[in-house]
């Protein structure tokens, strides 16, 4: 009886020691030699070399499998390599998946959000450049000029005054500039007033005005200047009127032309046409209460006074009546005698305007000059207001005299120191053309500027484009506006031009413009 080995199988499949029916058995290496010996074999040492043959077998098998794992490491290694080798040869798109996956997700955000950024940049940019150009602007480079030197005016010891040339504006100011009665001043505001609302040429008779039985009656009031002689229904001319107004300072002609101006009985139509007059002069601290004066309500400033002096001295028939000394009119039994007589032949070219007196306002006087200096003849304007004198004053006759001695003096000096200056020459730099966007082009005086003042004084100075549109673009050269220097009627005005090329706003300008 053959013995059985425990365990195995021969490599063919077939059970040690037993051989498929009708095949030979043909002993190999291995455990299948070993089988077949143990055929002849002892039955104890045939279960010895089984166990033996199982042992081999099983070695072998170790040997086998370790063989194998061997030939997959290889080929595991030999794998690595060649996807390496891959890696290294392969294009961007053929990139692992880890490393492709930033930076086509950055291009893919780049590729969205780039239209979404660079529509409204390219919007923006397009609304900048097609937007309409600012207006250009002119602008000064100072407000005012001033004369150089120094000049001092011999004020009075009290009161108030101030010196005034139309064109160059203020001279000096003295004094506190607090209303005080005007006496017989308020008169002057009494001719601008029949003056504007009954215009005269000058030598222009106008019309015929009839007198009435209150003028007549006040012709005889004491204590106050009035034209005696009048008959109720006499007429005379309005020139003639204003001449007994201005010259000899008639209270009862003042209250006349203001009923006459009124169309009735009382003077308050016509007092509140004064002061209306006065809101549109600017004579803020003025206040008229009646057309003669004679009330100390009617209050004003030496300041204020110059303002309506400038103003009524346009009107050629009154220029022409307060530089009488004196008038003879017909139907009047005396000739009229200009209170300013000593100062209009005073040798200092004094063409009236109004003195005034009275107790309330002791002596006042509105004055005007005239100068030559060079080719011109400016007007002199001046006022002083509170003049008194110590001791009895009856009438204040005495005040009267104070004020136009102190006046002759103050208008002696002015005189003498005017001067005609080049304030600015050709060519300076006065100011700007602004194109809006932050860039400045200067504009120079296209000629020079020459004025009449004193040393010291003080003159305002404007820029202005003449109501025209200023251009974008200009050659050197080209006049853009006008100079003015000084202020009123005898301002002097001079063309400017741009000193340098005016440019176009450049497309970065139009880009970056914030406004």
């Amino acid at each position: 009886m053959n013995a059985v080995p425990v365990d195995g199988t021969s490599p063919s499949g077939s059970k040690s020691g037993q051989a498929p029916a009708g095949e030979d058995v043909v002993p190999t290496e291995g455990a299948d030699a070993k089988g077949v010996q143990a055929r002849s074999a002892s039955p104890e040492e045939a279960t010895v070399e089984a166990e033996a043959g199982a042992g081999a077998e099983a070695g072998a098998g170790a040997g086998v499998a370790a063989e194998a794992g061997a030939e997959g490491g290889a080929a595991a290694e030999a794998e690595a390599e060649a996807d390496a080798g891959t890696r290294a040869t392969a294009r961007p798109d053929e990139i692992a998946p880890e490393h492709e996956a930033p930076k086509r997700t950055l291009m893919r955000r780049i590729g969205v959000w780039s239209p979404l950024v660079l529509v409204p940049v390219v919007a923006f940019m397009a609304v900048q450049a097609l937007r309409p150009l600012p207006e250009p602007t002119l602008g000064a480079a100072e407000s005012s000029y001033t004369l150089p030197g120094r000049f001092e005016i011999p004020w009075p010891d009290h009161g108030q005054g101030a010196v005034r040339i139309p064109g160059t504006g203020q001279v000096a100011v003295f004094g506190a500039q607090e209303p005080v009665p005007t006496a017989s001043v308020a008169k002057i505001m009494t001719a601008y007033v029949i003056l504007k609302r009954h215009p005269l040429k000058r030598g222009e008779a106008g019309p015929r005005i009839v007198v009435d039985a209150k003028a007549v009656a006040d012709g005889t009031a004491k204590h106050e200047s009035r034209i005696q002689g009048l008959t109720v229904g006499a007429a005379f001319s309005q020139q003639d009127m204003l001449k007994m107004l201005m010259i000899p300072s008639g209270n009862n002609v003042a209250r006349l032309l203001a009923r006459w101006d009124g169309g009735g009985d009382s003077t308050d139509a016509f007092v509140a046409r004064m002061n209306e007059a006065a809101e549109e002069l600017g004579m803020h601290d003025t206040t008229y209460t009646d057309p003669s004066g004679l009330d100390a309500r009617t209050v004003s400033t030496a300041v204020d006074q110059l303002k309506l002096a400038e103003a009524v001295m346009e009107f050629d028939a009154f220029r022409a009546i307060v530089a009488m000394p004196d008038a003879t009119i017909e139907g009047l039994p005396e000739p009229l005698h200009n209170n300013n007589g000593s100062l209009l032949t005073g040798g200092l070219s004094i063409r009236g305007i109004k003195t005034g007196s009275s107790t309330p306002a002791g002596g006042t006087l509105v004055w005007a000059a005239y100068k030559t200096v060079g080719t011109r003849t400016p007007l002199i304007l001046g006022s002083l207001m509170g003049q008194r004198v110590e001791g009895p004053d009856p009438d204040a006759l005495r005040s009267l005299d104070l004020v136009k001695s102190n006046s002759g003096k103050v208008v002696a000096a002015v005189r003498s120191a005017l001067t005609s200056v080049t304030v600015v020459p050709k060519g300076q730099v006065v100011g700007h053309v602004d194109d809006g966007l932050g860039r400045r082009t200067p504009v120079v005086a296209a000629k020079d500027v020459e004025v009449v003042g004193v040393p010291g004084q003080q003159l305002d100075a404007a820029l202005s484009a003449d109501g025209t549109t200023l251009p974008h673009t200009a050659a050197a050269g080209t006049e853009v506006g006008t100079l003015t220097v000084g202020s009123g009627s005898g301002a002097v005005s001079v063309p400017v031009t741009v000193g340098t090329d005016l440019a176009e706003p450049s497309f970065l300008d139009r880009l970056t413009r914030l406004g």
